[in-house]
């Protein structure tokens, strides 16, 4: 399992004109599955994302994760990862 992940203030995708999902304050991200992940490499992936920390505080050090400033998270499928 592969993600390219995107910190972004606001985000929309649309397809053909309508909007198929849209965050605030989040992430995007790029999801690569190969037939060898399971259950137990996903759930991995995801507690690794949620805990980053690349938020900055209000000192602005890069010290704050997803939760800790309320972000969400856009999940897109991308096969071309693999």
């Amino acid at each position: 399992m592969k993600f390219v992940i995107q910190r972004v203030a606001k985000v929309m995708v649309t397809v053909g004109g309508d909007v198929t999902g849209a965050i605030g304050k989040g992430f995007v991200v790029f999801v690569g599955v190969s037939d060898a992940d399971d259950e137990k490499t996903a759930d991995k992936m995801v507690d690794k994302l949620v805990k980053m920390r690349i938020f900055e505080d209000d000192s602005g050090k890069t010290n704050l994760d997803l939760k800790s400033v309320n972000g969400q998270i856009l999940m897109i499928s991308q096969f071309t990862l693999y």
